[in-house]
């Protein structure tokens, strides 16, 4: 059986079941087959967010006028 064949298949079944425990069971291996895109960056691009997050906290960040002022040619 070709995958949208088991597609439609799978959507077929879903639409006539009304046992909440299969839902459930289905939503929970959905929500578990999703990537969490932060494990998958290296530590380096981790830490890059963290020190940026970190400065904007404290207030240690240039307005955006002032970035495109100054970089606005190459933009």
């Amino acid at each position: 059986m070709n995958i949208e064949a088991t597609k439609l298949e799978l959507m077929h079944l879903l639409l006539q079941t009304e046992k909440e425990s299969i839902l459930k069971k289905l939503k929970s291996v959905f929500d578990e087959e999703q990537a969490d895109w932060w494990s998958e960056m290296s530590e380096s691009e981790q830490q890059e967010i963290k020190t940026g997050l970190a400065q904007a906290d404290n207030n240690e960040c240039i307005a955006n006028d002032a970035v495109m002022k100054r970089f606005g040619k190459w933009h």
